[in-house]
């Protein structure tokens, strides 16, 4: 087994993305499948009463995103703006949330604390991310045709 073989980027699959964040895109969708849907959908379907409207939505989110990790199973490249909500949510809340409480010393034993624990990974995600590609892709939007596509290599029907 060519052990380099997983750094190396192949033009011809997965639009030169490397098979190791490929595989890393994967296992972020599923431990986010596997994780935070169930908790999410668990709260959902066993609420009682009013909801409290932001909570709600944080509760809606968090099952809606996750479920559609799903398709990032299997698609993880057209799925990847799911991760770029992921980072940035993420990051926003240890930025304005758990930073200041880190600051002042009282993260620990507060509330926060576990959520910012469940965060640890995102230098991760962050790692797994495709960054060329998203550029050229999501930013500048010249995705190199391929010449196998059903549009033929310049796009076109």
């Amino acid at each position: 087994m060519d052990f380099a073989r997983a750094f190396r980027s192949d033009p011809l699959r997965h639009d030169g993305v490397r098979p190791i964040q490929i595989w890393g895109l994967r296992l972020f969708y599923l431990l986010m499948l596997l994780f935070v849907a169930p908790t999410a959908w668990r709260v959902l379907l066993s609420h009682e009463g009013e909801w409290a409207p932001l909570s709600a939505v944080a509760w809606a989110v968090w099952a809606t995103y996750p479920s559609l990790a799903l398709f990032g199973l299997f698609q993880p490249l057209r799925w990847l703006p799911l991760m770029f909500f992921t980072l940035g949510y993420k990051s926003i809340w240890l930025a304005f949330v758990a930073a200041p409480l880190w600051a002042a010393g009282t993260m620990a034993g507060s509330s926060a604390q576990p959520i910012a624990e469940s965060f640890l990974g995102l230098p991760l995600l962050a790692l797994v991310i495709p960054w060329g590609y998203a550029w050229r892709t999501f930013v500048v939007g010249a995705r190199p045709a391929r010449a196998d596509s059903p549009f033929g290599p310049k796009g076109q029907v």
